[in-house]
């Protein structure tokens, strides 16, 4: 026996809504005596309210209200209430049905939404009129004699009763479709077009008293109608500025708490998990800014909206916070705020197009769900930051926040302010640790690391706060004080007569500043030092996170003389692929395979390997992490090796490498003097 899906319970709703209609339309229409309307009624006045009908569901005011689904309100209400008093219920049905037929067919409705709307105004009018004949006493399927001054209560009545029926259909769809409350549906609805619609019932009220004294007078009315559409609909443009980001359409920070506000009530009524806030940053937004210029930047942001709308599930609603920071209100848990998330970062994986140019913009996702995370709108946007934080530092994209974050996110806080004030007051110093020729121990250079000796903490070490200067974009003011105190302190050493190269590291968000080798230059000139002695090193891992402006940015340095140097080789991915594509000056192999090769066979065979592959390649070749002499010794062996570690030299200030360049000097000296 073939078994069939029971209809859900939106479509026997809708089926039932629409059975109701139609045959109350067909029996008003049957029902009428259309031979003696045609020789009784007001004629023109009956066609000029028709008129007036349709064009009032034709242009309708669009109005603002939380959710994804536009809501609009209808002018054609006061013609219509005036046709049940002047022409009779079966011209009211008609034109109403005519009218909502037209804007259907106009706006490319469905069938069984069309259905639904005309069969549910239909519902209103037979209502009204139903309500109108009892009041008034006029029989309901006669043709009208006229409105007296009495009947007006009754017809005013009659027009509440329709626009109310009309409420509570539709409001009943929204509810089954949104799965949301049935009371705050009708609240929301009710309150931005209640005023409105009083307006509309008395213009429809006088419309129906003077119908009787000719086109003249009804035309009169044409006037208020008027206004009150454009009152209504100022004040709807007016509250949607209010309420929208004026670049993007997307709601604004103002409507996100509203949304969230709302989702949090209706969750609490149904006993449901939910809602959850998903709060979005895009990576690296300032590069694009800076490099390309803000009329660039508006239309990445517009597209980011545009592809955050159409990954974002039909009843949850898509913001625009301010600058590059944008949020989602999910109507669903835990599960459903965590899939929606991850559908919006993976929204921005194709590359956007922006005139001639293909930019592939990264996004960050910070998750709290109600109730487990917050019951408020406050806490739930406080924690989806925390968890935004989280995402950023630990470099995923999505994080779900927990209340371990918390902790560490107030302290993360404070350090962060401390560091925006390190950096303005210049508490933090640069200490150099140098770089030897292995065959003949000279220094050939230093590394210029950031120091930071805290007033209260004492010693704050780099790998607690690099990785939130660039999770919060003050590592650029970071390098640029780097970067400038170092190739200050390598003219001092230059006056000096000591010739030597000096290294800085980039941070990967560097490589996607187009703007880098100018500003680079511009320092170089300041204390008028050579790039090409100048050494910038980055990580593989930096140039692999985008590595299209990458190669642009490290092009661009090597043009100006600079050398670029792949830092921490070895830890990364695809690192043959980008040797044999970039053009790069130095590999430093990493510590994790120097500093054992001695008792590791292994780690012995991959630096060996590495050394000669670099060398074959042109490259010159740094050895980090060497911790003894036989280490030193054995990379000594493997070829043309500069070696760096503690056991060569510790970080140290410019007075001590100083020194140490004036005894190699002497020692360098007597050697030549033993010589001769």
């Amino acid at each position: 026996m073939r078994s069939f899906a029971a209809p859900s319970r939106l479509n026997l709703y809708l089926s039932a809504v629409g059975a109701l209609g139609v045959a109350g339309i067909v029996f008003a229409l049957v029902s009428t005596s259309w031979s003696s309307l045609i020789h009784e009624v007001v004629f023109w006045p009956t066609i000029f309210l028709a008129v007036g009908a349709i064009a009032g569901e034709l242009k309708p005011i669009a109005l603002v209200r939380g959710g994804a689904e536009p809501r609009t309100l209808s002018t054609s209400t006061p013609f219509i209430l005036a046709l049940i008093a002047v022409a009779g219920v079966g011209v009211a049905v008609l034109v109403q049905a005519i009218a909502s037929i037209a804007d259907d067919v106009i706006r490319r409705r469905e069938f069984k939404k069309s259905l639904f709307n005309t069969a549910q105004y239909g519902l209103s009018v037979v209502c009204a009129s139903a309500v109108y004949s009892w009041m008034s006493g006029n029989p309901f399927l006669a043709v009208p004699s006229g409105v007296e001054p009495k009947d007006i209560i009754a017809l005013l009545v009659a027009g509440v009763v329709m626009v109310s029926v009309n409420w509570l259909l539709v409001t009943t769809v929204v509810s089954i479709a949104a799965e949301l409350p049935f009371w705050s549906v009708l609240r929301d609805d009710a309150q931005s077009s209640i005023v409105t619609h009083i307006v509309l019932l008395s213009v429809g009220g006088i419309a129906a008293l003077v119908a009787a004294d000719g086109l003249v007078a009804l035309m009169l009315l044409a006037a208020p109608v008027v206004a009150a559409h454009l009152f209504a609909a100022s004040a709807a443009r007016h509250a949607h500025d209010a309420t929208h980001d004026a670049l993007t359409g997307l709601g604004n920070r103002g409507q996100a708490n509203y949304e969230l506000r709302g989702a949090l009530r209706e969750a609490r009524q149904s006993d449901d998990d939910g809602p959850g806030f998903v709060f979005l940053d895009l990576d690296h937004f300032k590069d694009f800014n800076d490099a390309l210029g803000h009329p660039v930047g508006d239309k990445i942001l517009c597209e980011v909206a545009e592809r955050l709308k159409a990954a974002t599930p039909e009843h949850s609603s898509v913001h625009r916070l301010g600058g590059d920071e944008f949020a989602v209100v999910v109507r669903g848990g835990v599960g459903e705020s965590t899939q929606v998330a991850h559908d919006l970062v993976a929204s921005l994986d194709a590359p956007i197009k922006v005139d001639d140019l293909e930019l592939l913009v990264r996004v960050s996702a910070g998750v709290a769900v109600a109730p487990m995370h917050g019951t408020d709108v406050e806490t739930l946007m406080k924690n989806s930051d925390i968890a935004l934080y989280r995402a950023k530092v630990e470099r995923d994209q999505v994080s779900m926040y927990s209340h371990e974050f918390d902790v560490n996110s107030a302290e993360r806080l404070q350090l962060l302010v401390d560091l925006r004030a390190a950096l303005d007051s210049r508490q933090l110093e640069v200490v150099y640790q140098p770089q030897f020729n292995l065959a003949d121990r000279r220094m050939v250079g230093v590394e210029a690391l950031v120091r930071w000796n805290h007033p209260t903490r004492g010693t704050v070490y780099p790998d607690e706060f690099i990785p939130l200067a660039e999770s919060s974009g003050l590592i650029f003011p970071l390098t640029a004080f780097v970067l400038d105190e170092a190739l200050s302190q390598l003219a001092r050493w230059r006056a000096s007569g000591y010739f030597m190269r000096m290294a800085v590291n980039l941070s990967a968000r560097h490589l996607s500043d187009l703007a880098l080798p100018e500003r680079v230059a511009e320092v170089a000139d300041r204390h008028g030092v050579s790039l090409g002695s100048l050494v910038l090193e980055v990580t593989e891992t930096g140039i692999m996170s985008d590595p299209v402006r990458a190669d642009l940015v490290i092009r661009a340095l090597r043009e100006r003389g600079v050398a670029i140097a792949i830092d921490d080789y070895g830890t990364g991915n695809a690192s043959l692929s980008y040797l044999k594509r970039l053009e790069i000056d130095e590999l430093k192999v990493d510590r994790s395979f120097v500093s054992n090769i001695g008792a590791d066979h292994q780690d012995l065979v991959i630096v060996r390997s590495t050394i000669a592959l670099a060398l074959a390649l042109g490259l010159r070749v740094v050895a980090e992490g060497i911790e003894d002499e036989s280490t030193a010794v054995s990379l000594q062996e493997l070829g043309r090796v500069v070696g760096q570690g503690y056991h060569l030299g510790r970080p140290a200030s410019p007075d001590v490498i100083e020194a140490m360049l004036d005894t190699e000097r002497q020692t360098l000296g007597t050697h030549k003097n033993a010589e001769s």
